[in-house]
């Protein structure tokens, strides 16, 4: 195969319900050059061995089995340490991605000149109702992001031509945050896309635990990855509450809400 023009960078742990769908909405990809990495981190279902048989039937998918379970930023960077890609995409194993996205998305790179791009995306419950659409403003650079993060990790691309490969710090969660962080500060504002090009799953489990742990790691993000002093940290921090407070409110799928184009089944 010629090199790749996307490496798409797909952790896993025990997903096995959800991977084959999430494969299958990146192989109906309107653009075709691109390789798909599928990171086992060491899951106990049967994820490692579905993501062996859906390599088998296509030779733009490549798989990595990591010995034991690291998280997602450490199964990533696995991913993107033998990604041959000039472009780097992120996808978890129970998002999607619509037919148009890679080829929109490249298009609006190559039209805006940004080495860092995303787009809009919905958020659907588990059984694909429509809970939030979320817009893609047009421009988002690193001040601003310091007080919100608006690029869905599902959604983001960046130019490896220009950024190199940049590794994911290692945290639990908001390392994609981190990561766009780093790259905003260092090579200039993110394109956004206001496009509906992906679904994210919001899973049914309470994330209550998870909520605490991200306002913890959103916290190391300012003082560690970036630096920032305590006041600086608490201004953009009490940002952060603000807007997660305010994503909770709206965050409410009516049970006659209707699915979410794409859904699968």
């Amino acid at each position: 195969m010629t090199r790749p023009a996307v490496s798409i960078l797909m952790p896993l742990h025990n997903a096995a319900a959800t991977l084959r769908a999430s494969v299958h909405s990146v192989q109906a990809q309107t653009r075709g050059d691109w390789e798909l990495w599928l990171i086992d981190d060491a899951s106990t279902d049967a994820s490692g061995a579905l993501a062996v048989d859906l390599a088998a039937g296509d030779p733009r998918i490549r798989v990595l089995s990591l010995p034991r379970n690291q998280g997602a930023a450490a199964a990533r960077n696995a991913g993107l340490a033998q990604a041959q890609g000039r472009f780097i995409a992120f996808l978890d194993a129970d998002d999607l991605w619509q037919p148009p996205k890679l080829e929109a998305q490249l298009a609006h790179m190559a039209a805006t000149g940004a080495a860092i791009s995303f787009t809009g995306y919905s958020r659907a419950d588990a059984d694909g109702r429509l809970v939030e659409r979320v817009r893609a403003p047009a421009r988002v650079d690193h001040a601003t992001l310091l007080k919100r993060n608006v690029m869905g990790c599902l959604t983001v691309i960046h130019d490896s031509a220009v950024t190199g490969k940049v590794p994911m710090p290692d945290l639990r969660r908001q390392h994609d945050y981190a990561l766009w962080l780093d790259l905003t500060r260092r090579f200039g504002p993110a394109a956004g896309l206001d496009r509906d090009l992906a679904i994210y799953r919001i899973g049914r489990a309470s994330l209550s635990a998870n909520k605490a742990g991200a306002a913890r790691d959103v916290w190391r993000v300012y003082r560690g990855c970036q630096g920032l002093g305590l006041l600086p940290s608490l201004w953009y921090f009490g940002h952060y509450t603000w807007y997660g407070l305010r994503h909770r409110l709206i965050q409410r799928a009516a049970a006659d809400a209707p699915r979410v184009q794409g859904w699968p089944g």
